[in-house]
């Protein structure tokens, strides 16, 4: 995979409107499982690839360091060549001084090619270090943009479950209002009432016959006595006996 498009789906990711995405989904936990997964895939995904480049990155600057001491020890070699061809000189001898200054340039040589390659592989050095701290940075954001969607994840859940609750309180409530049990005691009241008050009225009856048998009684003493006066008038008896 290319850095720019590592570079490219992390910046895109990281920069997600989680919260606007949730507002406009049917089924936001369902969005944020999957969103979950995306996230986890692409953040193993970007690791792999971001460990890919910091390792050529670390190859890129191993070389730049092998060519830095390449070039220091040719310029050292090239010193001594060079020095070696004085000695040879002042002993008056140009053809050994001729042999080392030959060896002299071709390590200056050398130390020239390896300068020029640390030289050329420094921007690209430069370039991938800055690379590789938005891939880190941008990993982080990933990272904590998930943790981000546990959290609402779990947040949703636990609000989607207390909602759940509450439905299943409200509609205890509304059964409860439909089937409203002081309505049946209401009833049953009003059924023992009405017990209450036949039985009163039986014994009001009761006592209204009672009474009405005693004043029967009350009559038939009077007539009694009513008659047994008249016997004794008859039979000649003074009032006053009959009375004692």
């Amino acid at each position: 995979m290319a850095k720019q498009s590592i570079l490219g789906r992390i910046t895109q990711m990281a920069k997600a409107n989680i919260h606007a995405m949730l507002d406009s989904a049917e089924d936001p936990q369902k969005m944020l499982d999957q969103m979950i997964r995306d996230y986890t895939a692409n953040i193993s995904e970007a690791e792999s690839a971001i460990a890919q480049t910091i390792g050529n990155l670390r190859l890129a600057e191993d070389d730049y360091r092998e060519d830095r001491e390449e070039a220091n020890t040719w310029g050292q070699k090239a010193l001594a060549a060079s020095n070696k061809a004085d000695e040879f000189r002042a002993k008056n001898d140009p053809a050994g001084a001729e042999k080392f200054d030959r060896l002299a340039r071709v390590a200056i040589e050398r130390q020239m090619s390896a300068e020029s390659s640390a030289k050329d592989a420094e921007p690209s050095i430069a370039s991938q270090n800055e690379v590789v701290e938005k891939l880190k940075a941008g990993l982080e954001t990933m990272k904590q943009k998930r943790e981000e969607l546990v959290n609402r994840r779990d947040e949703l859940v636990a609000r989607s479950k207390a909602v759940q609750a509450q439905a299943q309180v409200q509609d205890a409530v509304k059964s409860v209002n439909i089937l409203d049990p002081t309505s049946e005691l209401s009833r049953f009241e009003d059924k023992i009432r009405r017990e209450e008050a036949r039985v009163r009225g039986q014994e009001e009856l009761a006592n209204s016959t009672l009474d009405a048998q005693f004043e029967e009684l009350e009559d038939l003493g009077h007539q009694t006595e009513v008659e047994a006066r008249l016997a004794a008038l008859k039979s000649g008896q003074p009032q006053q006996q009959l009375e004692k």
